[in-house]
């Protein structure tokens, strides 16, 4: 009895032994701290296991597309957009070249003053240019386009016929001429009428000061969806030239790589005054509109109504269409009367008298 149970308790013994030889060398071997945590049963099944060779971990994608867009360009936009619209009549007279500010305008219009020469009609919004210029005065079809625009119009001096358009409809505007020169200023080097400007943050003071409506009432433009990619069935156009009268003319050269349309000016680049840069156009507009010089000092009315004839370009390609104004805005209409949809970006649009010819490469 006494050998049997000897030999339990060395049996035992050596039991004991084994299991403690195996706990140290657990321990001993493993990089974890001997005090581990304990997993619960919910904590290990929410725990994922290491992915086996044929499973690729999981990408999360970084959203970077913005929530709105810009009313006038269709470009992203951090921030609902409700602000009204500047829209600045800027001198074209060879005295006011270059001239600052066209290239930070979401849309421009460029249309016959007198004085045989163009105006341009050029309005802002989703940029805070610093120096637009230089402001000229306003006439009857450039107050018909920004009352349509529901902006405030910015303009030195007025033809009467225009002043009592804008007072008779009660429309916001500032005019450097007749009690808003606060809001100006004058450079030093070109002389005097050709030498004043305005700013973006100048025109918000001055809208302010009026107590002008900040929130804009104004038309929605069309812009293309899906791919954001010209859709234009007509031939292709890498150039064209647009006449006016008395040998100025206006040329638009297709920029590939850029996707937009480059700007010159008789034969020259048109380029910003404080950029250095080179207009351009991602949307550019030629509408044939209806001209008529109603007195001797030269000044004309043009319809800025429709309907008429006219030619889109966008990303190199062309396509004819009819025009006409239509909730706030000249459109593009294409034969059946579907709407041509711009493109995300900036536009140009020329109004020229019926008849024009264009040269198209």
């Amino acid at each position: 009895m006494k050998s049997l149970s000897l030999s339990r308790r060395r049996r035992t013994l050596s039991a004991w032994l084994v299991l403690g030889c195996s706990v140290i060398t657990i321990v001993g071997c493993s990089d974890t701290p001997a005090s581990m945590p304990t997993i619960s049963p919910d904590t290990a099944a929410a725990t994922p296991s290491a992915p086996t060779p044929d499973t690729k971990p999981a990408v999360t994608a970084v959203e970077t597309e913005q929530p709105y867009k810009f009313p006038l360009t269709g470009l992203p936009s951090a921030t609902e957009v409700k602000s009204r619209p500047f829209m600045v009549m800027v001198e074209n007279a060879p005295q006011a070249r270059p001239q600052t500010g066209l290239d930070q305008a979401d849309i421009v219009y460029e249309i016959l003053a007198e004085g045989e020469i163009t105006r341009f009609v050029s309005v802002f919004q989703s940029h805070e240019a610093a120096t637009i210029g230089p402001v000229r005065s306003i006439r009857p079809y450039f107050v018909e386009i920004g009352d349509a625009l529901d902006a405030v119009i910015v303009h030195a001096g007025w033809s009467q016929e225009a002043m009592d358009m804008m007072a008779g409809r009660k429309l916001a505007h500032l005019d450097e001429v007749y009690g808003d020169g606060a809001y100006y200023w004058r450079s030093t080097d070109r002389k005097a009428p050709h030498n004043l400007y305005t700013s973006v943050d100048k025109m918000k003071q001055g809208a302010a000061a009026r107590k002008f409506r900040t929130e804009w009432n104004g038309p929605l433009l069309t812009f293309a969806k899906d791919d954001g990619q010209s859709k234009l069935t007509g031939a292709a156009v890498h150039y064209i030239l647009v006449p006016y009268i008395q040998g100025y003319f206006v040329s638009y050269e297709y920029n590939a790589g850029e996707g937009v349309y480059m700007r010159s000016m008789e034969g020259k680049p048109h380029l910003d005054k404080e950029s250095g840069k080179q207009l351009q156009a991602k949307n550019l507009l030629v509408l044939e509109s209806k001209h008529k010089i109603v007195d001797k000092e030269g000044r004309r009315e043009v319809d800025v109504f429709g309907p008429g004839k006219g030619v889109i370009l966008q990303e190199g390609k062309s396509q004819q269409i009819t025009w006409e104004r239509k909730n706030g805005m000249l459109r593009a209409y294409a034969e059946g009367g579907k709407e041509v949809p711009l493109l995300p970006g900036n536009t140009w649009v020329q109004i020229v008298p019926e008849g024009t010819v264009l040269k198209m490469e």
